[in-house]
Formats: C-alpha cells, sequence, structure tokens
C-alpha cells in the first residue's frame, strides 16, 4: 500500500506536478488530487492503484513499507540507487 504522503513525496522526488503524475500513470488529475487528499492509506480500485505505483517504480521510485528496513523508521520513498544516479548527473 502507498499513503497519501508517500504519493506526495515521491511526486516531489521526482520534480512533478499533479497533472504530470497522472499523465505517467495513465489516470485523471482528480483521481491523483483525490488519492493525495486522502487520510492515511491511498484509497482507489485495485487497477489504479498498480497503475499508479508502477508509474512509480518506472520513474524509479522505491516505496518504503511500514516495518521494512529503513534508516530513520516508518513508511517512506526513496530514489533506487539507479535513479538517483540520473537524478544526479542531470
Amino acid at each position: 500500500m502507498i499513503t497519501a504522503s508517500q504519493l506526495r513525496a515521491a511526486r516531489a522526488l521526482l520534480g512533478l506536478d499533479q497533472r504530470q503524475m497522472a499523465e505517467r500513470s495513465g489516470l485523471s488529475l482528480p483521481t491523483i488530487q483525490r488519492m493525495e487528499a486522502s487520510e492515511g492509506t491511498v484509497r482507489g480500485t485495485v487497477d489504479s492503484l498498480t497503475r499508479l505505483i508502477a508509474a512509480l517504480d518506472e520513474a524509479g521510485v522505491l516505496l518504503i513499507g511500514e516495518g521494512e528496513n529503513s534508516a530513520g523508521g516508518g513508511r517512506g520513498v526513496r530514489l533506487k540507487p539507479a535513479a538517483a544516479a540520473r537524478e544526479a548527473a542531470s
């Protein structure tokens, strides 16, 4: 699962606005807006969530779930090593 905070943070890491996130994921702008405005875990159809997570994964974002290894603990996002290298080269 992904939380609204993770979605906003991931989008910020990629430097995307909500419209660009909608285009990358194949979802509508109102759907992205609704997902980001939700409390806690993002709600949506399985198809919408799958498309969103796939778009983030393709862009190089690693979602850190509750209980996964992370230096700071808790949920979060970070760029995958290859994506971070591309970002640094830009």
